[in-house]
């Protein structure tokens, strides 16, 4: 069974790279045709699709988040990272990753696999 887990710091100071790691098991991110995405809950919005990177490793932004944000991966360890630059307290936010068949992930449904989610906080 696949199974995926989020970690990364809770807390970041405002200016700052927020940096998540999503380690996957029970099967190879490099599986055909998957996507591992990055997804956010904030209180009050609903989910945010942050962005995606490929079973082959190409990635795909939301327009929202893309000047400021790198999805990458280590095949060899079987996980994908993402880095959110410039962060402020607006980013602060239950953090979730993701994999299936779709690229954008704006509800649950859209995706095989979750994290529990890591909760972010942005303060000095």
């Amino acid at each position: 069974q696949v199974q995926l887990r989020e970690s990364g710091p809770g807390l970041v100071k405002p200016s700052q790279t927020l940096s998540l790691t999503c380690t996957v098991s029970g099967g190879p991110i490099t599986t055909a045709n998957y996507y591992w995405s990055w997804s956010r809950r904030s209180p009050g919005k609903g989910l945010e699709w942050i962005g995606s990177i490929t079973s082959s490793g190409v990635t795909h932004y939301s327009p929202s988040f893309e000047s400021r944000t790198s999805i990458s991966r280590d095949t060899s360890k079987n996980h994908f990272t993402l880095q959110l630059s410039s962060v402020s307290p607006e980013d602060a936010a239950e953090y979730y990753c993701a994999g299936g068949l779709y690229a954008v992930i704006t509800s649950r449904e859209h995706a095989t696999f979750w994290g529990q989610g890591t909760q972010v906080t942005v303060s000095a």
